[in-house]
C-alpha cells in the first residue's frame, strides 16, 4: 500500500517535470528566434561580409556589430566568435543600452597583419543566427622608426657595411667566390662574385675590411678561377665552389655563360686597376688576372662568325640554347668587353648588327612615359636591373654613342619606375613615392624578372637603391622607408633580404648575390664615383669604348 509520503513526492516530482518542461518550451521559443546581422562597422568603416578591408590602425581597433533586434546579453556564447592569429580570447565585448548592438575590441594587434574574425551561425544570444558573419582586415603600417635615425651618410655606411658581409663573411670558403643565394651551399654563382669583387673594394675604401684581408680574398679567388671549368675562357652561370666543376644553370645551360663572364671580368678588371701599381705579390695578382681576361675568346661566341655574340655554348650542346645577346637589356658590358679584349677582340659590325640591331625596336624606343622620354628598351624600360649590371663600372655620366646619351637612358628608366610605383595603376598595397622599385628578384613561391608590364606586387630593395646616381632624392626616400619603417621585418644580418611584396604581406627571407652587390657598388657611385672612376681608368677599356664609338 503506498504510503501517503509516497503520493505526496510523486506529485512533487510531477510538476517540477511540468515546470521544467514549459520552461524547456519557453528556451525553445526565444532560441527559435531568428535574428539578423544589419550591418558591420570597424572603426566606423562599413564592411561587407566575406571582403577585406586595408590601413586599420592596428593600435586601436573597434569593430560593431548591429542586429536586427536586441538580443539576450547574459546568453551570449564568445565561443561563437573566432579571431585569426592568436587573438580568441583576447578580446573585450560590450553590448549597447538596448541590447541590439555588440562591440569587439580586441587585445593588442601586430602591424601589416591579415586578422579574420568570424560571428559563428547557430544558437546564440538567446537567438538562432540563420547567418554568420565573416571578414578578414589589414592593420595599418607601424611608421615608428625600428632603429635610431642617424645622419644620411652614416646609414649610407651602414647599408654597404652589412650589405658587403654577404661576399665576406658568407663567401664560400673553398673559393672566396660568392654564393649564389642565401643556402645555395657548394653553389657559386661567377657573375656575382664579379659584383662582389667590386663591392670588397668599396669595403678597402671605406674601412670596413683592410686592404690585406681584401688582397687575401681576391688572391683566393683568381687562384680558384684559374683551374675552374671554362669553356673557351667563357666561364659558366654557376661552379661547385668546392670543386670548381661546372654546375648547370638549366638542362642545356651546362657551358659557357657569355654574360656572367662579362659581370665577373668587369669585377676582376677593377681589382687590377687597383693593384696594378702595388707589390710584387699584387703585381702577380694582377698577372693572373691577365691571363683570365686573355683567355675569354669573345669571338668564338659569334657562332662561327655572325655579326652578334650569343650567351652560352656547351660541349654537350653546342649552340642549342640559341640565344643571342641583343639590346637592350643588361648586357652591354659584354660587347664593350668584347672590343676591348686584347686576344680575341670583336669589330665594330659586330656591335652593331648583333647589340644593337641597328637601332631596330626594342635597342630604340623614343617614346615617352609620365612625361618621361625613354631612349632605349621596352615600353616602360623594363626590369632595373638593366640600369645597374653594366654600369657598376661602366660610367654612364658622360657616355654616348649614334644610339643614346647613356645616363639620360638610365635617368628615364629609374624615373619611369618610380613614377609607375607612385602612380600604382593597379592599386597595390603599399606602393608609393617611398616604396619602390621593380626588378628581378624573389617572390612568393618563385622568382621572376618585375617590371611595370609584369607587376606582381613585389618590391626589391636593391631596384630603388641601385638606382642612387639617378635618382638620389628618390632612392634616398625609399632607403629611409625601407630601413626604418620595414627593418624590423626587412634588415638582416646580410643588409636588406631580396624582397617583400606588401600586398600579399610576405617578406623574403633570402639574399641573393647579384641583388647584394649592386647595392654596395651604385650607392658608392653616388657618394664618390669610386669604381667608376677606377674602370675606366683601364686603357683596355678606353680602348674598347673608342672602337665602338663611344664618346665617354
Amino acid at each position: 500500500m503506498i504510503s501517503c509520503i509516497h503520493i505526496y513526492f510523486m506529485k512533487a516530482a510531477c510538476i517540477l517535470l511540468i515546470l521544467l518542461l514549459l520552461e524547456s518550451c519557453k528556451d525553445d521559443k526565444t532560441t527559435s528566434r531568428d535574428i539578423l546581422i544589419d550591418s558591420v562597422l570597424i572603426n566606423g568603416i562599413s564592411v561587407e561580409n566575406g571582403t577585406t578591408v586595408d590601413e586599420i590602425d592596428f593600435s586601436n581597433v573597434s569593430i560593431r556589430f548591429i542586429f536586427s533586434s536586441p538580443v539576450d546579453t547574459l546568453k551570449f556564447n564568445r565561443n561563437k566568435v573566432f579571431f585569426s592569429q592568436g587573438v580568441d580570447t583576447l578580446y573585450i565585448t560590450r553590448f549597447s543600452t538596448g541590447s541590439d548592438e555588440l562591440t569587439i575590441v580586441p587585445g593588442k594587434l601586430k602591424s601589416l597583419t591579415l586578422y579574420r574574425l568570424t560571428l559563428d551561425v547557430g544558437p546564440n544570444a538567446g537567438a538562432i543566427f540563420r547567418k554568420g558573419f565573416a571578414f578578414n582586415f589589414v592593420t595599418s603600417l607601424d611608421t615608428t622608426p625600428k632603429f635610431q635615425v642617424i645622419p644620411e651618410d652614416s646609414l649610407l655606411s651602414v647599408v654597404q657595411k652589412n650589405t658587403l658581409a654577404y661576399f665576406t663573411d658568407y663567401a664560400h670558403p673553398v673559393s672566396g667566390m660568392a654564393r649564389e643565394r642565401s643556402g645555395s651551399n657548394d653553389v657559386v654563382t661567377t657573375g656575382g662574385t664579379g659584383f662582389g669583387l667590386m663591392a670588397i673594394l668599396v669595403g678597402i675604401k671605406r674601412g670596413f675590411i683592410t686592404k690585406q684581408q681584401a688582397f687575401d680574398q681576391f688572391k683566393k679567388v683568381t687562384t680558384f678561377l684559374r683551374s675552374a671549368d671554362t669553356f673557351h675562357g667563357a666561364f659558366p652561370h654557376w661552379l661547385n665552389g668546392r670543386t670548381g666543376r661546372v654546375q648547370p644553370f638549366s638542362l642545356k645551360d651546362n657551358g659557357g655563360d657569355l654574360v656572367e663572364t662579362a659581370f665577373l671580368m668587369q669585377g676582376l678588371l677593377a681589382v687590377r686597376e687597383y693593384f696594378r701599381n702595388g707589390s710584387e705579390a699584387e703585381k702577380a695578382l694582377c698577372d693572373s688576372i691577365t691571363i683570365l681576361w686573355k683567355n675569354v675568346d669573345w669571338n668564338w661566341y659569334r657562332n662561327n662568325g655572325q655579326d652578334k655574340l650569343f650567351w652560352h655554348w656547351s660541349p654537350t650542346y653546342n649552340w642549342e640554347m640559341n640565344m643571342p645577346v641583343s639590346g637592350w637589356n643588361e648586357a652591354l658590358i659584354v660587347y664593350i668587353l668584347a672590343a676591348a679584349s686584347p686576344t680575341h677582340p670583336i669589330t665594330k659590325e659586330v656591335y652593331d648588327n648583333g647589340w644593337a640591331r641597328n637601332g631596330a625596336y626594342p635597342m630604340k624606343n623614343g617614346k615617352s612615359f609620365y612625361n618621361i622620354r625613354l631612349p632605349l628598351g621596352e615600353d616602360y624600360g623594363g626590369p632595373l636591373f638593366f640600369a645597374h649590371y653594366s654600369f657598376l663600372g661602366l660610367d654612364p655620366r658622360h657616355l654616348a654613342d649614334q644610339y643614346a646619351n647613356y645616363n639620360e637612358q638610365n635617368v628615364a628608366h629609374s624615373l619611369i619606375n618610380y613614377s609607375y610605383c607612385a602612380d600604382n595603376p593597379k592599386k597595390r598595397r603599399g606602393y608609393s613615392s617611398s616604396c619602390w622599385g621593380l626588378t628581378a628578384s624573389d617572390i612568393p613561391g618563385g622568382y621572376s624578372a618585375s617590371s611595370p608590364l609584369n607587376d606582381l606586387g613585389v618590391i626589391a630593395p636593391t631596384a630603388a637603391l641601385s638606382s642612387m646616381p639617378y635618382t638620389p632624392e628618390e632612392s634616398l626616400r625609399a632607403l629611409n622607408f625601407f630601413y626604418y619603417v620595414l627593418g624590423d621585418r626587412l634588415w638582416g644580418n646580410y643588409g636588406f633580404k631580396d624582397a617583400f611584396s606588401l600586398t600579399s604581406l610576405w617578406f623574403a627571407d633570402s639574399y641573393i648575390a647579384i641583388d647584394q652587390g649592386p647595392i654596395i657598388c651604385m650607392i658608392e657611385n653616388y657618394r664618390s664615383g669610386f669604381l667608376w672612376n677606377l674602370f675606366m681608368g683601364s686603357e683596355e677599356i678606353k680602348s674598347g669604348l673608342t672602337k665602338l664609338g663611344f664618346t665617354f
